[in-house]
């Protein structure tokens, strides 16, 4: 390390301490950097509460709510699909190969050919779209095209508002794997609070001024895209990465990241392939199906965004150098780390999601004028069944970058093609008799998904074994049976507690007023989680065995 380089590296320490300084070997691995991750991703998720109890208010589940989920829902699917999704998991390993080989040059021209030829294409695809909103309307809504004109001429018009976020979020994940590639995680995990900040400040401020308050909260997705986009350009600067786009299809670079783009399209984004089939199958049930499904998903996706994104995150660019510098032992190690981290965190998160599910939906959704005790009835029903396949949706956040950062597209999409069919296979199996039997056919869409996401998990984590990507480390026997006897007493702890506050009463709890919910909520989940932690310490589990393998460093400054 030269002498200019060592004082840029203090200079970057002093002044963002969540952020790893680049090539330096004395860092404090993959911990820290999860937790920079998952602290900012929390935040996220907790503003993310905080604006569906706005929108709970505001809009309620009644039919222009299910317009507007299913106008946010399509480009947020090809969101996570271009740029978190197919994009990160080839953009990463390409550009840490090229930081490896340590052509500052080299990488200065991939990020400016990238973003040059994925913005041009994501240009064009939008405004396709837009001008064929109605053609998507009837792919993602046959229902409403077919019977409710009013409910399809709202998703029209709706969609043709959000869908150009896709361009601007897509781009923001051109630079958040930039910055996450040089170990500044802290300035993507903090960015998509931007888009919760813009949607709650719609719902409060601009939805008044609209006749249907939904259209207000499009326009939010709208202004939130170019936000996040211009909220990240002063920190790719700072490091001397802001993209000079430039176009150019030949580029060897640029052609290796849309050959791995497309094959990853499905294996990493299968369980948003399956969500977004819920989406379409939802629209044929019974209003207020959609935004059951609606609420009952994000609040499973609390843990999975909190913990499983931040450690898949920071795990992909660590494997992809192992990978670059053939460091097959160290390669394996992170994997166990990030395997035993999940697990550590989806199972209890599952289980108490389960138990509690009605009283923190009513807790954080219930108002008598919007929303009603049989929506948080049945979303509560579709929240056990996304509970169920939580560790699994986890799972797969960690076990899926074992093969990207390889550049092995062909693995996992042959899983999740496998994953996807089942669970359409599953959707015919699950709603029709849940639906008119028991007129909740919104469960067993819920339910399909979960089952096939365990699918996809079992197999993802198959092939990594057979393959001689992954062996084991020691000790997993101990943890499991530690793991499983924290979980135990922690769920017999849950429902003592709950039973003695009256959680487990559906009628009793939504009596109370919202203070007396959230307090009664936030007591019973802190105790859970004391016990869980407190008995996890008695059982011989200690603060060292959270610390992994330590982080991968680039020959590439």
């Amino acid at each position: 390390m030269t002498q200019n380089e060592s004082k840029q590296s203090n200079i970057d320490r002093s002044s963002d301490s969540s952020e790893s300084t680049v090539g330096v070997a004395q860092d404090s691995g993959l911990l820290r950097s999860s937790g920079v991750v998952g602290f900012f991703t929390m935040l996220s998720r907790v503003m993310g509460l905080a604006r569906d109890v706005v929108f709970a208010r505001v809009i309620g589940a009644d039919a222009f709510a299910d317009v507007f989920f299913v106008a946010f829902k399509i480009p947020n699917f090809f969101r996570r699909l271009f740029a978190e999704g197919a994009f990160a998991q080839a953009f990463v390993p390409v550009l840490g190969e090229y930081r490896e080989q340590g052509s500052q040059a080299a990488v200065r021209g991939l990020i400016d050919r990238v973003s040059g030829t994925l913005g041009l294409t994501l240009l064009l695809f939008t405004l396709v779209i837009v001008l064929a909103a109605p053609v998507m309307a009837a792919i993602f809504a046959p229902s409403w095209f077919m019977d409710d004109p009013l409910k399809f001429a709202a998703t029209t018009d709706m969609l043709r508002i959000t869908f150009p976020y896709l361009l601007f979020i897509s781009m923001t994940g051109v630079a958040g794997g930039i910055l996450n590639s040089y170990d500044r995680f802290a300035v993507p995990a903090f960015t998509p609070i931007l888009l919760n900040i813009s949607l709650i400040c719609a719902a409060l401020f601009a939805a008044p001024l609209f006749d249907q308050p939904a259209f207000a909260l499009a326009w939010g997705v709208l202004i939130a895209g170019i936000v996040q986009l211009v909220f990240q350009l002063p920190f790719l600067h700072r490091i001397h990465m802001l993209p000079q786009p430039i176009i150019d299809w030949h580029d060897s670079g640029v052609r290796k990241i849309l050959i791995l783009m497309g094959p990853a399209i499905f294996g990493v984004s299968v369980s948003q392939i399956n969500l977004l089939l819920d989406t379409m199958l939802a629209t044929f049930l019974p209003t207020g199906s959609v935004s059951w499904l609606y609420y009952s998903d994000r609040l499973s996706e609390l843990p999975l965004g909190v913990f499983g994104v931040a450690v898949a995150t920071v795990i992909l660019p660590n494997l992809s150098r192992h990978h670059a510098s053939e460091s097959t032992k160290e390669y394996s190690q992170t994997l166990d780390w990030a395997l035993k981290m999940i697990l550590l965190v989806a199972v209890p998160a599952a289980i108490a999601l389960t138990l509690l599910a009605e009283p923190i939906l009513v807790t954080l959704f219930y108002y008598g004028d919007v929303m009603t005790t049989r929506d948080m009835a049945m979303a509560a029903l579709s929240l056990r069944a996304y509970a169920i396949g939580l560790i699994a949706f986890m799972l797969i956040k960690v076990l899926a970058p074992g093969f990207f950062a390889r550049q092995d597209m062909r693995t996992p999409v042959r899983i999740g093609v496998i994953a996807m069919v089942t669970n359409m296979v599953l959707n015919v199996l699950f709603v029709l008799p849940l639906h008119f039997y028991w007129q909740i056919g919104h469960v067993g869409l819920a339910s399909a998904t979960s089952v096939s996401a365990f699918l996809n998990a079992i197999l993802l984590f198959w092939f990594l074994r057979k393959q001689g990507i992954y062996a084991p480390t020691g000790q997993w026997r101990r943890f499991l049976i530690q793991l499983v006897i924290a979980v135990a007493v922690m769920f017999v702890a849950l429902l003592m507690l709950s039973a003695e506050l009256g959680l487990l009463q559906s009628e009793v709890w939504q009596q109370g007023n919202w203070l007396q919910r959230i307090s009664g909520i936030g007591m019973v989940c802190t105790a859970g989680l004391l016990v869980y932690i407190l008995v996890l310490f008695v059982l011989g589990f200690r603060p060292a065995d959270l610390r992994g393998p330590a982080k991968a460093t680039s020959r590439g400054h």
